[in-house]
């Protein structure tokens, strides 16, 4: 809350049928409005708390509220009280601590208390004279630790001074150091002198040094919380690109706020006003006057911004508060500080409201806003507050303070459609003048709803069943019973097994009007008599109905059923786990026929024996059953047969007649009865079906089920070869490849051949070749001999770099000859070509070949 009051005059309140609008005024006896939720207790604020002529003076207000064990904590501007709630709806005034300095917001660790300082008039001492001047040594902000080892004398035990005092706090802890809490510090107001606080410094952005835009961090030892300290100071707004310190928003997103007043506050992000921090899953959000971000602390010393974002409705991001699940996150818009009348009739729902965004990602998206929807008076201050989620199973639920717009619980499990579910309010506290007042934090603890009311008092309240909310789910939700509550330390929340549990997921189910009215009235019937027979504790059969429960035909599709079918198995489980008896399962073993191969893939159907056994002294067997390939359980009476190829998995389990059901057990068995398919692939032959030459023959093998294991293959009468790559034919005449291929699992396909038939050479025509250079006058010639050493006659053509000749008919043995003249006296070293032509075997080959000659000179 940030303090800046302004008288206004009433005018009339719009006509609604709602019926917050119109209650009568006044300080404590004002009139009321509730809807689903019941005022229990109201206790007035202690002497020393308030000032009775003026009961809205801030500087006694009521601020935030904290709890631990039967005890809770209100925070007020002038110190603290503390009320014994072991009587859930029935508070008693327990202690009371004056120690002024404002706001006074508490956080309970263990035995410590803390306690945010913000004013100049605090002191050290806590005394009430206030501390005067500019510097005064006397003078404390920042954040108190108190030890209420004894609830009834707190003994202040350490004082950390900050720079800007404390706003707020929030306490991260971490399970890598059990021994220490962190606390941190988000000051709002102006930085106090150096000379006060040696380091503080009210200086621009781009001094380093500066005691803007940047959080404190407190370790505090558990063992010795006298040695509290601040250990870093985290620019939670750095630029990452520059470095700036000031890095997110800077100035108002426009001159005015969309209401066409002034901005009040101003966005201006050089502070966070609020961190919730969710250790279980290692984040906070902040609330930082202009931004909203989200911040890891998985280090809790050094966190580290994630993202943020920011909104042109918002004037001023307060506080933050995040769903059970870590997925979403609700943050409020302080729109007037806290002091103004902001829930106007004239007021859009998008200013000084809620912002409901979802994590997706790791990063903040904007999904709707959720604003009171009665319309206040302009005597009433009125803005979204702080508030805490609402324990009720599968649901997104808060509760919060909206100051004297009263308190207000709704749903936003589906974050783009929040609606409220119950709301109580009191009219203005005068009906000419605003006064502050309202409810500063609405909380829930184990079970109930505590306000804290800034001018009134405390009160207790009680949720009851509406259309919104079953009586089932309230029980759920008090069934959470946490050892403390900071709001801006969230726990996580979880649920033992119950039968309030389990009807909560009933009525969750049955809300949604997609369970059959049978199974219905039969999970309903189950749940009635086994809630019966466990106050007789029949654990055994009361665990038997609920599992068989969970058997009946809901539609585990929708997820409020199979939210209801876990419910059903969790409770039966935990029940049973109470029989003193039988707690041990049946143990079912397995068999195959055949018996599983080496490798692991049988060739055909496979017949699957299951036999269970209880323990010796066990309550003996009810059933055995058995779910193939996903299917339904069936009850198993006979041995399964598995047939057809693939994978098939046959899970299995017993249950005896205590109610112990086995964990589910699977047997698989992989089935390939069909061998592999090979086919081969050929070159094409020559016009006459013959090949010329040698020939690749590749294969390749397929199969869709074990795999493919190998590929052998048989050339005409030679062995089996393994197959590593295509296979060379060769040589001329007729050939015959046999191939085949066996699977993983032992398949063996049927030989499959290809035939081919390689031609038979042209024949060789031996020839012996020689040449020469020689000078005839001045020219140079090139003598050319080729000898037949074939044995029938050739036709021979010589031919030269100076022209040819064919000689036809030379006889074997014989030769042709010729000296060609090369016109020149100068020869070069070169190569001539002969080739021989001749019927081989009634078979026409041709044959060349190549002879050098020398260079030559004959000038």
């Amino acid at each position: 809350m940030l303090l800046g009051l302004a008288s206004t005059t009433t005018t009339a309140a719009a006509a609604d049928t709602d019926p917050r609008v119109g209650l009568g005024a006044g300080w404590l006896d004002a009139q009321e409005a509730a809807s689903n939720v019941q005022l229990l207790t109201h206790l007035d604020k202690p002497e020393g708390f308030v000032q009775p002529s003026n009961p809205g003076n801030a500087s006694y207000a009521n601020s935030d509220l904290a709890f631990a064990g039967d005890y809770a904590f209100s925070g007020n501007y002038q110190g603290f009280n503390i009320y014994d709630i072991s009587n859930g709806g029935s508070p008693v005034l327990k202690t009371s601590v004056i120690c002024p300095g404002g706001q006074g917001d508490l956080s309970v660790y263990g035995n410590l208390l803390f306690m945010s300082v913000e004013e100049t008039r605090g002191r050290v001492d806590c005394g009430t004279q206030g501390a005067s001047g500019t510097v005064n040594p006397d003078r404390f902000r920042g954040v108190r630790v108190f030890d209420i080892s004894d609830i009834s004398r707190p003994v202040q035990v350490a004082a950390v001074q900050t720079c800007r005092g404390s706003h707020t706090h929030s306490l991260v802890t971490s399970k890598n150091e059990p021994e220490n809490v962190y606390v941190y510090v988000s000051g709002t107001a102006g930085v106090r002198s150096g000379q006060e606080l040696a380091g503080c410094a009210n200086t621009a952005a781009t001094d380093p040094g500066t005691s803007l835009w940047r959080i404190d961090v407190i370790r505090v030892p558990l063992a010795a919380p006298q040695n509290a300290a601040v250990v870093s100071q985290p620019r939670l707004f750095a630029d990452a690109a520059t470095g700036a310190v000031n890095g997110l928003q800077n100035t108002p997103p426009t001159q005015q706020h969309p209401s066409g007043t002034n901005w009040s506050p101003q966005p201006v992000t050089n502070h966070c006003h609020d961190i919730t921090a969710y250790p279980e899953i290692g984040l906070a959000a902040g609330a930082c006057a202009g931004n909203g971000i989200l911040i890891d602390i998985s280090d809790p010393s050094n966190p580290k911004r994630l993202d943020a974002v920011s909104d042109p409705n918002y004037a001023y991001w307060h506080s933050a508060t995040f769903n059970n699940d870590g997925t979403k996150v609700v943050f409020t818009d302080e729109w007037g500080g806290g002091s103004g009348a902001r829930c106007r009739v004239t007021d859009e729902p998008s200013w000084g409201a809620n912002a409901i965004y979802d994590i997706v990602g790791g990063k903040l998206q904007f999904r709707s806003y959720y604003k009171l929807p009665a319309p206040q008076t302009t005597t009433e201050n009125c803005v979204a507050h702080n508030g805490s989620l609402v324990p009720v199973p599968g649901r997104d639920i808060m509760v919060q303070a909206w100051y004297q717009g009263g308190l207000s619980a709704f749903d936003f499990t589906d974050s783009r459609n929040p609606k409220e579910i119950a709301f109580f309010d009191r009219g203005p506290i005068s009906a000419t003048s605003l006064a502050l007042g309202g409810y500063w934090s609405a909380y829930w603890y184990n079970g109930h709803i505590y306000g804290n009311e800034i001018a009134r008092g405390f009160d207790a309240f009680k949720l009851t069943p509406s259309q919104f909310l079953d009586q089932a789910e309230i029980n759920a939700a008090a069934s959470v019973r946490l050892g403390k509550f900071n709001t801006q330390a969230q726990p996580k929340l979880t649920w033992e097994p119950s039968f309030d549990l389990v009807r909560a997921r009933y009525a969750q189910a049955s809300r949604t009007g997609k369970m059959s009215k049978g199974a219905a009235t039969s999970v309903k019937a189950a749940i009635d008599l086994a809630e019966q027979l466990s106050r007789k504790s029949q654990w055994q059969a009361a665990s038997a109905l609920l599992l068989g429960a969970a058997t009946l035909p809901l539609k585990k599709s929708d997820p409020e059923q199979a939210a209801l079918i876990q419910a059903l198995k969790d409770l039966a489980k935990a029940l049973i786990a109470k029989q003193p008896a039988d707690r041990t399962a049946p143990v079912t073993s397995v068999t195959t026929d055949p018996a599983r191969p080496a490798g692991g893939w049988f060739t055909g159907q496979v017949k699957v024996t299951l036999t269970a056994a209880d323990e010796a002294k066990g309550s003996g067997l009810d059933r055995t059953e058995y779910k193939l390939d996903g299917g339904a359980w069936t009850r198993y009476t006979a041995p399964v047969v598995l047939s057809g190829d693939g994978a098939h998995a046959l899970a299995y389990r017993s249950a005896d007649k205590a109610g112990n059901v086995e964990e589910i057990r699977t047997v698989t068995a992989r089935i390939d009865a069909t061998a592999p398919v090979t086919t081969s692939t050929v070159p094409p032959a020559n016009d006459g079906g013959e090949h010329d030459g040698d020939v690749q023959v590749t294969l390749s093998a397929t199969d869709e089920t074990s795999g493919t294991a190998r590929t052998e293959y048989a050339l005409d009468a030679g062995d089996w070869t393994p197959y590593t790559g295509p296979v060379t034919v060769s040589g001329p005449g007729e050939h015959e490849l046999r191939y085949r291929s066996a699977d993983k699992a032992g398949n063996v396909e049927e030989a499959r051949t290809v035939k081919l038939t390689i031609a038979t050479p042209a024949p060789r025509v031996p020839l012996t070749v020689t040449a020469s250079s020689r000078c005839v006058g001045t020219s140079a010639y090139v003598a050319v001999t080729a000898v037949n050493d074939a044995e029938v006659p050739a036709t021979v053509t010589l031919t030269t770099p100076f022209g040819a000749k064919t000689v036809e008919g030379v006889a074997p043995a014989k030769q042709a000859y010729q000296s060609f003249n090369s016109r020149a006296g100068q020869l070069a070293a070169g190569t001539v070509t002969v080739t021989g032509t001749a019927t081989i075997g009634g078979k026409q080959g041709t044959t060349s070949y190549e002879a050098a000659y020398n260079a030559i000179s004959c000038a």
